[in-house]
């Protein structure tokens, strides 16, 4: 849905009404220095959906969630969240918005449940009631057993999810996560998806910015794959899939040696050229129906030893290494 800056329709409290934008994005544009973090990005997020923010370091991601968060104001360009101008009614977005980033912000002396009463607190609850709600969250996190133990005894994962909670305290209907599971082991990265996916089908509009492509794969309704800070793409996870076109069919060499061979035996296969790394050669195919039969008919005839030979769907990392001609985790220079 493409709605003006303004249009979203809200109720009497400033929330956006269902099935319209939660955050709405036009023109926004931020530099430091000479360096063009954003150059005129438009996005909008339906309420109670995810949008995936997907891009190597330096992209603008960061910048771009700063910005909604009322955290940095933009050089130019428009943005309401949850119904509210980012400009003009910060005091009453901060209200209504959740923020957690790559570090968890947490105070290590301080119990897991102090620094949600805390949190509470500052939001003006009594004492009672902010406790209350720490107990709350720490049960839905998982984290009661812990609840009295100082957060320097938790580990990495513990942590993250107690700022998840932090973030949560108000109850907001719009979240934001900067790459939440940046140095998370696989276990804490899968419980942590757990938690965004119920917050999700619980009504929470979510903005995830992450370079992990699984990560988007799995959390995102729809993904904006953002490079040198503009959007290049927008879609669902299959619809940007679908831009890089077809199977792909992989074949695993036994000989490195016989890769050039291999990619010309391919090459009739396919529109593209065939990419090689080491022993594996990869192309796309025009059809699916007899791809692997052909193939090593192919292959036989040019005598080259297979090891392995499969198709694939494409995978967002196919799809950002076409749009942008290098790897999501690449640093960018900015």
């Amino acid at each position: 849905m493409d709605l003006a800056a303004g249009a979203a329709r809200r109720d009497g409290a400033g929330a956006v009404i269902d099935g319209e934008a939660a955050i709405s994005v036009r023109g926004l544009s931020r530099k430091f220095g000479d360096v063009r973090a954003l150059r005129e990005v438009d996005l909008d997020v339906t309420q109670g959906t995810v949008l995936g923010l997907l891009g190597p370091n330096g992209a603008g991601k960061t910048t771009l969630v700063r910005i909604l968060a009322t955290l940095l104001v933009p050089d130019s360009g428009s943005a309401r969240v949850a119904g509210l101008d980012v400009l003009t009614e910060q005091r009453r977005l901060r209200a209504r918005i959740g923020l957690a980033g790559q570090y968890a912000a947490v105070d290590e002396n301080l119990t897991g449940l102090e620094n949600l009463t805390m949190v509470g607190r500052l939001y003006g609850s009594r004492r009672a009631a902010a406790k209350a709600r720490g107990r709350e969250l720490l049960e839905q996190f998982d984290l009661l057993d812990a609840a009295r133990r100082p957060v320097k005894t938790y580990s990495g994962g513990m942590r993250r999810r107690l700022d998840l909670a932090a973030a949560l305290v108000a109850k907001p209907p719009v979240l934001f996560l900067d790459e939440p599971t940046t140095g998370l082991d696989p276990r804490s990265r899968i419980d942590l998806w757990g938690v965004i996916e119920t917050l999700v089908s619980e009504g929470t509009t979510v903005l995830l910015t992450t370079q992990y492509l699984d990560e988007a794969d799995r959390l995102a309704d729809r993904i904006a794959v953002i490079d040198h800070g503009s959007v290049i793409a927008e879609g669902t996870p299959d619809e940007l899939k679908d831009r890089v076109g077809g199977e792909r069919l992989e074949v695993h060499l036994e000989d490195p040696g016989q890769a050039p061979a291999a990619a010309a035996a391919l090459a009739r296969m396919s529109e593209e050229e065939p990419t090689v790394s080491g022993a594996l050669v990869r192309v796309g195919v025009k059809r699916r129906s007899g791809a692997i039969i052909e193939a090593v008919r192919h292959l036989d005839e040019a005598e080259v030893r297979v090891d392995d030979i499969a198709l694939r769907r494409p995978t967002l990392d196919d799809v950002f290494l076409a749009l942008t001609g290098h790897a999501a985790a690449e640093a960018d220079p900015q």
